[in-house]
């Protein structure tokens, strides 16, 4: 998008002269919480062996985080058009400071479990004020670069994420092993505070929709009935309650859903939008990104833990290892929005999909052809393959699923998106539990244990590839070439959370 020259019409207040410092301090918190999820994946398994923490702990470490994170963001969003989106800002990344601090003085597990609810939660109150402020703050014809930079920061957050955990993790500073990354966050949170009192100015929505706490409660009752007995189930033999409740999780969002229905009918300010699905492609779009979240839900965790339990690697190689996949996904996302999805619309995304799936096959070729001998070179080609189709995904996917959205529902539809993903990465780290540890038994020792990993990576990569052709196949409901105007809209509209912020997670 090419900016204009800036023009102060009659009558029109002039731009706030503060408003380039105020996207810094905002762009840093986005960047924080970013980080702040790579981060964790890489230090995992120092994590486990400092806290003795269980297969089920080691999962709600992450899968806590994405659920708060995705039942608080349209809330989150609500609130801060209401009371103000600084005022929900500056909350927001002071109980993000409190919570990472308690993360890093954690004693035990179910500490740590609990600071990082209490992270995911105070994400959702920070996280969607970002481009609300924006929007409130600057003009439409200097949107665009203020967008660039947001991607540029995204991709940053991508690559540096794991290679900060793993420097960390590895210099071990002051004897306090895994703890600093968090423990970075206190001063980065405190200076965004300060500074964000002095320079973010205060906006509110014109006509805020009231919040609709039934609807939360009960999204997040179904959330938790699903995913909480996905993760316990292996520690505790799959009992029959577990089943049940699994089960139950359906009613509760059959509940969830006439209640919204009712919602709507009365005053018109439901927490989802359920008109949305009537929109093949909108439908279609919260398939894709509910499923591709679960890919990387599942990715992620059992990659980090193949590396650096199966091999035996230190957190540094892992994290280094990983370069080659975050190089291609930002490399391969610039490309796709700019050049080949105007072009070529949809086939993009599936393209990326067969793409990725490509990259999941040559590694499990690898992983089967080297074994426990392989070389972090050997995995550079197909982790690059693997990130080049992410990032033809990550970057058009939320511009597909808007294309088709009326304007005056481009905000809730983008914070949908986003909880979707959010609410799917969450779900594949339950999953872990079933494609991973499933194939792991108990009280095992090197090379026992070191081979039961290798093994168990191969297990769920080939779950993820399944996936993945699944993925390529609803992608076909998503419009053939998306409008040009559903980036605008996304845009002009008061948006409740950057949808495609954590798609890189």
């Amino acid at each position: 998008m090419t900016s204009l020259p800036s023009k102060t019409p009659a009558g029109a207040s002039a731009p706030d002269g503060r408003r380039w410092f105020a996207l810094a301090i905002v762009m840093t918190a986005a960047f924080m919480d970013l980080v702040d999820v790579t981060i964790v994946n890489v230090a995992i398994p120092s994590i486990t062996r400092d806290l003795d923490a269980s297969f089920s702990s080691i999962q709600w470490i992450t899968a806590g985080y994405a659920l708060a994170f995705a039942a608080g963001l349209i809330t989150g969003g609500r609130l801060g058009d209401i009371h103000g989106r600084k005022r929900i800002f500056l909350i927001g990344v002071t109980g993000f400071t409190v919570a990472s601090a308690l993360c890093g003085f954690a004693a035990n597990p179910e500490m740590l479990v609990a600071a990082r609810l209490l992270q995911g939660a105070m994400a959702a109150l920070m996280v969607p004020q970002v481009l609300s402020i924006v929007h409130a703050t600057f003009p439409a014809e200097e949107r665009g670069k203020v967008f660039g930079l947001f991607g540029a920061i995204v991709g940053l957050g991508a690559v540096s994420g794991p290679l900060l955990g793993a420097l960390l993790t590895e210099w071990d500073l002051f004897g306090l092993g895994w703890r600093p990354i968090f423990l970075i966050n206190l001063p980065i949170g405190v200076a965004a505070v300060v500074l964000g009192r002095r320079f973010i100015s205060e906006s509110k929505a014109p006509r805020a929709l009231r919040l609709d706490l039934v609807g939360v409660v009960l999204a997040v009752t179904a959330m938790l009935m699903l995913i909480y007995p996905l993760t316990r189930g292996r520690e505790l033999d799959w009992p029959l309650w577990g089943f049940l409740v699994m089960a139950g999780s359906l009613v509760v969002f059959a509940v969830f859903v006439r209640y919204e229905k009712a919602k709507t009918r009365r005053d018109g300010s439901p927490l989802v939008e359920l008109s949305l699905f009537r929109v093949k492609s909108f439908a279609a779009g919260i398939a894709v990104q509910l499923t591709f979240g679960v890919v990387m839900g599942i990715f992620f965790l059992v990659w980090t833990l193949y590396m650096q339990i199966g091999l035996g690697w230190s957190a540094l190689r892992a994290g280094l290892t990983g370069v080659p996949f975050s190089v291609a996904v930002s490399v391969a996302a610039g490309l796709s929005v700019q050049f080949l999805v105007p072009r070529f619309g949809r086939k993009v995304l599936q393209a990326g999909a067969l793409v990725m799936a490509t990259g999941v096959v040559v590694y499990l070729w690898e992983a089967d052809h080297y074994g426990l001998g392989i070389h972090s070179w050997q995995m550079a080609l197909p982790l690059a393959v693997m990130g080049l189709g992410m990032g033809l995904i990550v970057a058009p996917l939320t511009d597909a699923v808007l294309s088709e959205v009326p304007r005056e529902h481009a905000g809730s539809a983008s914070g949908l998106i986003n909880s979707v993903m959010q609410m799917g990465n969450a779900l594949g780290l339950g999953l872990v539990s079933v494609v991973f540890f499933g194939q792991v038994a108990d009280g095992l020792r090197p090379p026992a244990m070191n081979l039961a990993y290798a093994d168990a990576f191969v297990h769920a990569m080939w779950w993820v590839a399944g996936v993945l052709v699944v993925i390529f196949l609803v992608m076909f409901a998503l419009p053939a070439k998306p409008r040009l105007g559903a980036e605008m809209a996304a845009e002009e509209a008061v948006v409740p959370g950057p949808a495609g912020e954590r798609a890189l997670v």
